[in-house]
């Protein structure tokens, strides 16, 4: 959640940090705002809403400086107003933060009685007073800066930036991520490389604890003891391109890259027949498979559950990461640990992943981001290729986390049961063409979209590997379009959702040809008979089967099987994304919901 930008440049900074932001603006919309430090005085512009709103602001009433702060927010404390936006200031000193500081009630308390005059509903104002606090107190910045981060409790990074000083930043990173890019005379922080890939493509990520003091001449870095370390500078590809080309939204643009990510990603794992993936990820001695993670990663790892039982024959667990890691469950020996995350920052399937440490044998990571803080902190780290995704709903991601599982489960039958991958890899070099003729579906996916865009409700089912695809059918749904919708294994059907069926109640069956496809059909019949609309997506041979009850057929080519929950991914993205654009809402960045939770 949340997205920070620091420059202390040779530039004007105020538009460096807007242009920094619309990148950033995939991770918080509620508000945004920039403080800058100009001939030694610190000022700071705040608006809510989109980022559009903060731009407008600043060319009736700008901000000159060369250095600077900014952040995006989604709100966790208080409602999105100006006066819980961000920058926060203090007097002399200004704060930009992403997460939450558990213990500032106390420390507002503190603040308070000390004779404090806060203005705002969140957490993030504490930690600029509490910095003021110490400045009074005859602390140098840095000394403020550094003793205030000693204080905090919970998960933060933050950037101050400081009245009179315009060659100082100081960051700290504790469960959230931050980076430090490095330039030519000037310096740069960011939430993450798309930020700071147009400005320089040296970074350095801050370690868990780390704090960082920034000036033009580069950076300073400190572990969580205070003790000064060396980090490791990374060059990074600065190509990382975010604009939606020709296509109206983001999230259509990232549905149509689907068969040349797809590619990328197979291409950098399996050559002529043969898997290529690394040395030390050997499934010989595995008795027990966990998956870890959260939304449509989570709905990635049910698939997998499927494909790696049927194929390797060992037990798999799939969780989600917010009750895992308080569960504390117990780990059998020969376990193998794999956390699903597009981002590699995700806060609960990270705290997951460090429960898991020292228990498993090997922990897996598979992210979009190979240097995230799931990448690092993994034995093991597959990169899914999807490149950059900038909608909040994940399309290409999810698609390329399927593809890798798939990749794993094939690696897993053939380290446990000798099974010769080299069939089912020529399976798969077939996924992109077949993913085009999927997307040649598009016109009657959105003349369906048209009937489904009037419904306040929806069911979604499906069998085996496709009872996940009706999950994240629903999630997408409701994610853009704020209809309500619900996903079910198609068996369990009679054992209560049958009750909202009525003909007011569009349901859609995702069921391909496959040796689950006539109890599908009878599922189907049991809907019908309660005068519920079918929209059936299904194979052509599917549709012979079916007959004349759905009132829509969505016929997508016939695929094998392993092929089957990528490609029916596509017409369900394309259904919902479809229905929103009909009903009017925010298709990249649907209200309450940002891309990269770093916060629980």
């Amino acid at each position: 959640m949340c997205g920070i930008i620091g420059v202390l440049g040779r530039h004007q900074a105020a538009p460096i940090m807007v242009e920094a932001l619309k990148r950033l603006e995939y991770r918080g919309y509620d508000s945004a705002g920039i403080a800058t430090v100009d001939d030694g005085r610190l000022d700071r512009r705040r608006a809510v809403g989109k980022l559009a709103n903060l731009a407008d602001l600043l060319v009736t009433d700008p901000l000159p400086g060369f250095a600077g702060i900014g952040h995006t927010r989604w709100a966790t404390h208080g409602a999105p107003t100006t006066s819980n936006a961000h920058p926060h200031r203090t007097g002399p000193v200004a704060v930009v933060h992403n997460g939450i500081v558990e213990n500032f009630r106390a420390l507002r308390e503190e603040l308070e009685a000390d004779g404090a005059a806060l203005e705002s509903e969140t957490d993030t104002e504490t930690v600029a007073a509490l910095a003021a606090r110490h400045l009074a107190a005859g602390m140098t910045p840095v000394e403020a800066a550094l003793a205030t981060v000693d204080r905090l409790k919970g998960a933060f990074a933050l950037a101050f930036l400081f009245d009179g000083h315009p060659d100082l930043m100081v960051v700290a990173r504790q469960g959230s991520p931050l980076a430090v890019g490095h330039g030519d005379g000037e310096m740069f922080v960011g939430s993450d490389a798309i930020a700071l890939a147009p400005l320089t493509d040296r970074i350095t990520y801050l370690e868990e604890g780390d704090r960082a003091v920034v000036t033009r001449a580069g950076a300073t870095f400190f572990d969580g003891s205070g003790r000064e370390v060396r980090r490791a500078e990374q060059r990074i590809a600065a190509s990382a391109v975010t604009d939606k080309g020709n296509y109206k939204h983001f999230m259509l643009k990232e549905i149509h890259e689907q068969p040349a990510v797809l590619a990328d990603c197979l291409r950098a794992y399996a050559d002529g027949g043969a898997l290529r993936l690394p040395e030390t990820l050997d499934f010989r001695g595995c008795r027990r498979v966990t998956i870890v993670a959260c939304g449509t990663a989570y709905l990635a790892g049910l698939v997998a559950k499927h494909w790696i039982e049927r194929m390797a024959r060992i037990p798999v667990e799939v969780d989600v990461a917010s009750e895992f890691r308080y569960r504390e469950p117990p780990v059998p020996e020969g376990t193998t640990a794999i956390f699903v995350s597009q981002s590699g920052e995700t806060a609960d399937t990270l705290a997951a992943l460090r429960y898991m440490k020292g228990k498993a044998d090997r922990i897996v990571g598979v992210v979009n981001v190979a240097t995230s803080t799931i990448a690092r902190e993994s034995d093991i780290v597959l990169p899914i290729h999807a490149g950059p995704e900038i909608a909040v709903a994940s399309t290409k991601g999810f698609t390329c986390q399927l593809a890798v599982l798939a990749l794993l489960a094939l690696k897993a039958a053939f380290d446990l049961l000798g099974r010769d991958p080299a069939p089912d890899l020529a399976t798969l070099d077939r996924l992109p063409g077949l993913m085009n003729e999927a997307l040649g579906a598009e016109p009657g996916i959105e003349s369906a979209a048209q009937e489904l865009a009037l419904a306040s409700d929806a069911l979604f089912l499906g069998r085996g590997a496709m009872s996940a695809l009706a999950l994240e059918g629903a999630l997408k749904l409701k994610e853009l379009s704020y209809i309500h919708a619900e996903g079910y294994a198609s068996g369990e059907l009679k054992h209560g959702p049958i009750a909202l069926v009525d003909r007011d109640m569009p349901v859609i069956v995702v069921a391909p040809t496959d040796p689950l496809l006539e109890k599908t059909i009878s599922n189907m019949q049991e809907v019908m008979a309660r005068e519920g609309r079918v929209v059936l997506l299904t194979d052509a041979a599917g549709a012979k089967a079916a007959g004349q009850g759905p009132v829509r057929v969505l016929t997508m080519p016939e695929v094998p099987a392993i092929l089957a929950p990528m490609i029916y991914a596509v017409p369900l993205q394309l259904l919902a994304y479809h229905t929103a654009r009909l009903k009017g809402t925010d298709v990249d960045q649907p209200r309450n919901l940002a891309k990269s939770v770093t916060v629980e």
